[in-house]
C-alpha cells in the first residue's frame, strides 16, 4: 500500500501495470479482429461471384458472329466460297453510315417481350384488311401475269418513302418491254387502337384506316394485314405475302422483295433476269453465311437460346432486297407454312430455303449494307450515279436520295461515267 514501508529484511518489487490486465479484454480484441477478417473474406467472395456471373452472362455476346459452327473450341471454319460472311457486330458501336449526307433509317428501340412472342408465335393467320385482288390480272396485265412484281415492306406512317418508290424505280408499266407491277406490304400501326400517340405517330385506328384506304383507292397498291406492324412481325409479312402472291399472282415470272429505303436499278435487274427461266428455282441477293445468333440483350437482333439454340443460322439473303423466280415463290409459300416462325424475317426465309434444300445465289451488285468506301480512298463520295448505274440494289437511302439518284441516272443526258454501258451482272469494281 502507498505510504507503508516494507518489513525489514524484505525487498520491494514493483509490478508493471500491464501485467495486471485481465484475460477477458484480450479475448474481446481477438474476436473483433477475427470478425473483421471474416467480413472482408465474405465481401471478397461476393464480389468474385458477381464478377463471375457478369462474365457468364456476357460470354455469348462476346463471341464473334462471323464464324460457322465449331468442331472444337478456338478452331474457326472456312467460309463457304463465293458467299458473303456476316460482319462481326460491335455491341458498343453504332452501325456504319452508308454516306455522311444520307440519314439512317430508324431503328426500333426498347425492350422486346419474348415471353409474349413465344406465347403468340403460332398464330400465323391474320385477315387481309386491304386487298388488291386484280393486281396481276387487270389493268393491262397479260394472261400469263406480270414479268416482275415489286413487293416493298413499309409502315403506315412512311408515306413519303412510298411516294418516292412510286415515282422512281417502283413505277408500274412497261420497262424495257417487261410488265412491272407493285405492292406495299403493311401491318396495323402498333398502338393504333388507342387514343394516345402510337409508335409511328399520333392517330387512332380509324385515322390510320381512313388514310390507308384513301391511299389504296388512289394508287391500288396497298396490302394491309391485321397484325401489329413491328420489327419482329416482319416474318408475318413474309408468310402472308407469299400466300397472297401464290393466290393472286400465280403466273408471275419474277418477284423483287425489299425495303422502302432501297434504290433498285430496275433496268439492270431485268437484264440480270432476262436469261433466267422463271420455272426454275432462283433466289438471288446479298447472301450471308455463318451468321451466329446475337445473344447481347441490347442488340436489335437479340435472340435468346430458348428461341434458337443452334450455333449458326442457315445461309440467307439480306432482307433489304432480293429477287426470286415464280417457281421458288410458290415452293417457299408451302415450305414456310411448315417452318416454325422466327422473329428475324430474312433468317426465317433462309430456314425455309434450307427445308427445300435450296441455296440462295450471291450477287455482288446487291448492296444491302450500302456502298462501302475502299480503304485506299476513305474520302471518296459513294453517292454518285456512276456507282449506282453498275448495281442492282443499294440499301439505306432517304426518300430524297432515292428521287435524286433516279433523276441523275435517268435524265436526258445521263451521268458522264467511264463505262459506256452497265455491267450489272459482273462483280463491282472501283474506278474505270
Amino acid at each position: 500500500m502507498r505510504g507503508r514501508a516494507a518489513p525489514k529484511g524484505q525487498r520491494c518489487v514493483k509490478i508493471p501495470r500491464t501485467t495486471v490486465v485481465g484475460g477477458a479484454g484480450a479475448g474481446h480484441a481477438d474476436m473483433r479482429r477475427r470478425l473483421r477478417l471474416r467480413r472482408e473474406a465474405s465481401l471478397t467472395l461476393l464480389l468474385g461471384a458477381a464478377l463471375g456471373l457478369l462474365l457468364y452472362a456476357q460470354r455469348d455476346g462476346a463471341a464473334p458472329t462471323t464464324s460457322a459452327p465449331r468442331a472444337q473450341e478456338g478452331a474457326a471454319l472456312e467460309p463457304t466460297a463465293g458467299l458473303r460472311v456476316f460482319p462481326a457486330p460491335d455491341a458498343g458501336a453504332a452501325p456504319p453510315a452508308y454516306e455522311e449526307d444520307t440519314p439512317q433509317p430508324p431503328t426500333p428501340t426498347g425492350p422486346f417481350d419474348f415471353g409474349r412472342y413465344l406465347r403468340a408465335k403460332d398464330q400465323r393467320r391474320f385477315p387481309l384488311l386491304i386487298n388488291q385482288p386484280h393486281k396481276c390480272r387487270g389493268n393491262g396485265a397479260s394472261a400469263s401475269g406480270p414479268d416482275l412484281l415489286i413487293a416493298v415492306k413499309s409502315v403506315a406512317a412512311d408515306f413519303e418513302r412510298r411516294q418516292a418508290v412510286r415515282q422512281t424505280w417502283g413505277a408500274e408499266g412497261r420497262v424495257q418491254g417487261a410488265l412491272v407491277r407493285r405492292v406495299f406490304l403493311l401491318g396495323v400501326p402498333r398502338g393504333a387502337g388507342t387514343d394516345g400517340a402510337d409508335a409511328e405517330g399520333a392517330g387512332t385506328q380509324t385515322h390510320w384506316s381512313a388514310l390507308l384506304r384513301a391511299e389504296s383507292r388512289a394508287y391500288a397498291d396497298i396490302l394491309l394485314w391485321a397484325f401489329d406492324d413491328t420489327f419482329f412481325n416482319l416474318t408475318l409479312k413474309e408468310i402472308h405475302f407469299l400466300a397472297w402472291a401464290s393466290a393472286y399472282c400465280p403466273d408471275v415470272r419474277f418477284v423483287f422483295k425489299g425495303d422502302a429505303d432501297v434504290f433498285v436499278h430496275v433496268g439492270n435487274l431485268l437484264e440480270f433476269l432476262a436469261p433466267r427461266d422463271p420455272a426454275q428455282d432462283l433466289l438471288a441477293g446479298d447472301v450471308i453465311v455463318q451468321a451466329r445468333p446475337i445473344r447481347v440483350r441490347a442488340s436489335k437482333y437479340y435472340i435468346p437460346e430458348a428461341v434458337y439454340g443452334l450455333p449458326a443460322y442457315p445461309a440467307y439473303a439480306g432482307g433489304g432486297g432480293f429477287v426470286l423466280s415464280g417457281a421458288t415463290l410458290r415452293r417457299l409459300a408451302g415450305a414456310c407454312a411448315q417452318v416454325e416462325l422466327f422473329p428475324i424475317d430474312d433468317v426465317f426465309l433462309g430456314m425455309c430455303l434450307q427445308r427445300l434444300r435450296l441455296t440462295p445465289e450471291p450477287h455482288p451488285a446487291f448492296r444491302t449494307f450500302g456502298i462501302s468506301r475502299p480503304s485506299a480512298a476513305p474520302h471518296l463520295r459513294t453517292f454518285d450515279p456512276c456507282f449506282y448505274r453498275e448495281l442492282l440494289v443499294v440499301h439505306g437511302l432517304s426518300a430524297a436520295d432515292i428521287w435524286l439518284m433516279w433523276h441523275l441516272l435517268h435524265g436526258p443526258r445521263g451521268p458522264a461515267c467511264a463505262h459506256p454501258w452497265p455491267v450489272a451482272t459482273g462483280p463491282f469494281q472501283w474506278g474505270p
